[in-house]
C-alpha cells in the first residue's frame, strides 16, 4: 500500500516567540536537504547511569574511573544524569538549579570527572531538565511555587514567583502564558514563552557548559515545551554542530496488546519534533525501540520493513537526526517500565550498530549484565565498515522468522531463529567474511 510522505509542521505558537525557526515547517522529511557535519554521523553514545545509579555512593568518581573502558570501547559521547539538586533522587524533580550537590556526587567532582572525559577526547552531556522545576515555597494558599535561588552564581538570580509557571498548569496557580506542550503533573511546568525565563535558563546552561564542562545537552520530556525553544537553548549556548539530543517518548499504536505493523504517525510525530528544532537537535528513535522489541518476543521479523522497505522506525524518515536505543533508566534498569527481552540484548546492539542512526549503549548492558564483549566487537565492526548513521540500507527479507540486510554493500546482517539463509548466505568467494554471531543474529562483512 501506498504511503503518504512524512511532513514536518512546527507549532505556531511557538513560531511567533522564537526567532528564525525553520519556515520550512511544511517540508518532506525525506527530502530535508541539510545534514550533520561529519563528527556527528559517527557518534556512538554511551548513557553513563542507570535508575539506581544515584544510590551507589560517588557516581561521578565510579564513571571516572571506568574512562579508560569507556574510551577503548570506541564511545564518542557520553551522557550523565541531571546534576542539580532535586526532590527526587535521581534528578528529574530539580529545585535550585545552580546547586550541583547531588546524590551522584559533589559539584567539585563532577567538574573532575568532565575534565577527565575531555581529556580522553570524549565529549559530555548533561540530561537537562528545564519543562518543570519544583518550587521551595508556598504561596498563601500553601500552593508549592515560590522558588529560592541560595548558590552564588554568575547570570541572573533565578529565585521566581508564580509568573514563571504556565497559566494553564492545573495545580500550581500559575500565571504565566499559556502551555507549549503536554503538562507534566508532579511539578509546576515552566513558562517557557516568557523572554525573562528563557535568558535565565540560557544563564544556566552557560554556566554547564563554561563553569562546569558540559559540551552538549540531552533534553527531558520534550513533549512539555515547543521544538523552537530546545532550537533557541542549543544554539544560544553550546551553538550549532554540537550533539544535543531530545526525549520525546511518543505513543505507538496499538490494538489491544498487538503493536500495529504501521508506525507512521508516532514516527512523524519525532520528524515534526526534530524539524522544529531546526534540527539544532536529535531524538531518540522510540518507535525502533518498539518494532525492535515487539520484532523478537514474538519472532515477527516481518515488523523490521515498512511498506517502502525501509526501516520502520524514524531511522526509515531522518536516520542522520535519529539516536536509537534498546534500553534506558525508565525502560529498563530496576524501573522495567518496557525492558528489551533479556535473552536478545546482544541482537538488539547487533541491530543498533549495524543499521543508520547513531547508537546508545546502556550502562547497566556493557558493565553489568555481562554484553560488553559483543558491544566492543559490534563498534569495532561499525568503525572497520565505516557505518554512519545515514549510511545506506537494502532489507533483502523480513519474514516472520527472519531478516537480512545490507549496509553500505560490505556489510550483512541476519536475524531470527531460522538457520537456512538459502541464497542470501553471504559466499566467501564473493569476498564476504563471517565477523560474529550470537543467539539468533549473525554478521558478515565483505573484505575484497
Amino acid at each position: 500500500m501506498a504511503a503518504s510522505k512524512p511532513v514536518a509542521t512546527v507549532e505556531k505558537t511557538v513560531e511567533k516567540t522564537v526567532s528564525k525557526v525553520a519556515e520550512g515547517a511544511k517540508k518532506v522529511a525525506e527530502e530535508v536537504t541539510e545534514s550533520p557535519k561529519p563528527d556527528l554521523n559517527k557518534v556512538v553514545l554511551l548513557q553513563a547511569f542507570g535508575w539506581d545509579s544515584c544510590d551507589k555512593g560517588g557516581w561521578y568518581k565510579i564513571v571516572k574511573e571506568k574512562i579508560p573502558d569507556i574510551k577503548a570501547a570506541g564511545v564518542t559521547h557520553v551522557w550523565l544524569p541531571p546534576p542539580s539538586q532535586s526532590v527526587s533522587r535521581q534528578g528529574y524533580l530539580p529545585g535550585q538549579l545552580y546547586n550541583l550537590q547531588s546524590l551522584y556526587g559533589s559539584q567539585e567532582e563532577l567538574k573532575e570527572l568532565l575534565a577527565a572525559l575531555k581529556e580522553a577526547g570524549l565529549v559530555p552531556v548533561a540530561d537537562i531538565v528545564i519543562n518543570h522545576r519544583c518550587a521551595d515555597a508556598q504561596d498563601e494558599n500553601g500552593v508549592w511555587n515560590n522558588y529560592r535561588d541560595d548558590v552564588s552564581h554568575t547570570g541572573e538570580k533565578i529565585d521566581w514567583g508564580q509568573w514563571a509557571i504556565t497559566g494553564d498548569d492545573p495545580e500550581f496557580n500559575g500565571t504565566g502564558n499559556p502551555d507549549t506542550g503536554d503538562d507534566y503533573g508532579p511539578a509546576p511546568d515552566l513558562d517557557h514563552l516568557n523572554e525573562d525565563l528563557r535568558s535565565h535558563l540560557k544563564d544556566w546552561l552557560m554556566h554547564l557548559k563554561d563553569g562546569i564542562g558540559y559540551e552538549g545537552w540531552r533534553f527531558d520530556f520534550v513533549k512539555g515545551y515547543g521544538p523552537g525553544f530546545v532550537k533557541e537553548y542549543v544554539l544560544d549556548t553550546v551553538g550549532e554542530g554540537t550533539f544535543n539530543v531530545g526525549e520525546y517518548w511518543v505513543d505507538l499504536r496499538w490494538n489491544g496488546s498487538d503493536l500495529d505493523y504501521n508506525q507512521n504517525d508516532a514516527r512523524q510525530t519525532i520528524v515534526n519534533w526534530i524539524d522544529g528544532t531546526g534540527g539544532a537537535s536529535s531524538a531518540f528513535d522510540f518507535p525502533t525501540k518498539g518494532i525492535l522489541q515487539e520484532a523478537v518476543k514474538n519472532c515477527q521479523y516481518w515488523r523490521l520493513r515498512d511498506e517502502n522497505n525501509k526501516p520502520p522506525g524514524v531511522i526509515g524518515y531522518w536516520p542522520e537526526r535519529c539516536v536509537t536505543f534498546i534500553d534506558n533508566h525508565d525502560t529498563g534498569s530496576t524501573q522495567q517500565h518496557w525492558p528489551f527481552p533479556d535473552s536478545h540484548v546482544d541482537l538488539g546492539y547487533a541491530y543498533l550498530f549495524t543499521h543508520p542512526g547513531n547508537p546508545t549503549i546502556f550502562w547497566d548492558h556493557y558493565f553489568d549484565h555481562g554484553h560488553r564483549e559483543v558491544i566492543d566487537q559490534l563498534i569495532q565492526l561499525r568503525n572497520r565498515a565505516g557505518i554512519t548513521a545515514g549510511s545506506k540500507i537494502e532489507i533483502l527479507v523480513a519474514d516472520h522468522d527472519f531478516y537480512v540486510a545490507r549496509i553500505n554493500d560490505n556489510v550483512t546482517v541476519k536475524l531470527g531463529p531460522r538457520y537456512d539463509m538459502g541464497d542470501l548466505l553471504p559466499k566467501e568467494e564473493e569476498g564476504w567474511k563471517f565477523a560474529l554471531g550470537g543467539t539468533d543474529f549473525g554478521i558478515w562483512e565483505k573484505t575484497a
